[in-house]
């Protein structure tokens, strides 16, 4: 996964403003307490990062690859 991905489903499951708030200030008991951010600035694995943060927002298994769109014309 890309950081841009990362973020994209960031976007689509929390919003814009509240993905990047909850970036910066959830603590990741899976990540040992760091937030998503500090996570990627130390060179995590933005699917590692993702998949902690879901877990722990309880984000539902079937949302944890996005939203189901129609392919693209």
């Amino acid at each position: 996964m890309r950081h841009s991905r990362f973020w994209e489903l960031m976007d689509e499951e929390f919003g814009d403003a509240y993905a990047r708030s909850l970036a910066r200030t959830q603590h990741l008991t899976a990540l040992e307490g760091r937030t998503a951010q500090d996570a990627l600035e130390a060179g995590l694995p933005p699917r590692t990062v993702w998949l902690a943060l879901c877990a722990q927002m309880d984000v539902p298994e079937e949302r944890r690859h996005g939203r189901d769109l129609p392919p693209r014309r």
